[in-house]
């Protein structure tokens, strides 16, 4: 069973790697054997980041780029190519969100959180595809959010791009399902990070509904993602695709 999951030789890219969820799963996978590949826009944070998982004794190193720019993305792609010759596991995971009224946004604020969350997943897909084609197989797991089940009325373009990572992964799972490529979306409950302190901070009495409403009885942490980020790049979910999983602590169905 141990193989299963077992990622030894795989290469693996995860978007927004250098924190909160991202890396996370970056550190699962890399613990499980993958070679990790963390893509971000501030170096100096994935730094931070490539030290920490090559301390944890994980194969890591860091490329720039800014997932919402297409010749960016195809810059990045090309790299992993010219270096590693295959791609076998792609974790669409960079996000961003504007706190808002709906009737106080711009359009530029509605179109950069859509940029970030939603376009950047398909830039990244496409450029992903041809790559797991040659491989002859692949995994592509979208981070989107257990705001694609409910609403929030202070962040109307977040959970619309999260639900739209949600129905692109379904499209991208019957599309791609020939090519032996399973596509999932995973949907993080309530998680401490820099994104959710912020939230804490703006919205009043989140973190004691959080707590009332989960189960669990706890935010979630990043490492709470390692396991079903392993599982769903791994052979163990080789017949698993177009599924949505939260994960939760249970939030979802209390």
């Amino acid at each position: 069973m141990a193989d299963t999951f077992n990622l030894t030789d795989r290469i693996a890219l995860v978007t927004g790697g250098n924190g909160g969820i991202g890396l996370g799963m970056a550190r699962g996978l890399g613990e499980a054997g993958a070679t990790i590949i963390i893509a971000g826009r501030n170096e100096e944070k994935s730094a931070a980041a490539l030290r920490e998982l090559q301390s944890a004794g994980v194969r890591a190193e860091s490329l720039p780029c800014d997932v919402t720019d297409e010749a960016a993305v195809q810059r990045l792609f090309a790299q992993v190519r010219e270096r590693h010759g295959r791609l076998d596991i792609l974790v669409n995971n960079a996000g961003a969100t504007v706190r808002k009224a709906p009737q106080d946004f711009t359009l530029d604020e509605w179109n950069g959180v859509m940029d970030v969350n939603l376009t950047s997943v398909f830039l990244c897909a496409r450029a992903a595809h041809p790559l797991m084609v040659q491989a002859g197989a692949g995994k592509i797991i979208n981070i989107a959010s257990i705001l694609s089940i409910f609403g929030a009325p202070y962040a109307p373009a977040y959970c619309a791009s999260k639900g739209g990572i949600v129905q692109f992964t379904k499209s991208l799972a019957i599309a791609w399902a020939k090519d032996r490529i399973q596509v999932n979306a995973v949907l993080p409950g309530w998680i401490d990070t820099e994104l959710t302190v912020g939230a804490r901070a703006q919205v009043a009495g989140l973190n004691e509904r959080v707590l009332a409403r989960t189960p669990a009885g706890r935010w979630g942490t990043p490492q709470d993602l390692a396991g079903i980020a392993v599982f769903l790049a791994s052979a163990a979910s080789d017949f698993v695709t177009g599924a949505a999983i939260p994960v939760d602590g249970g939030y979802s169905v209390s």
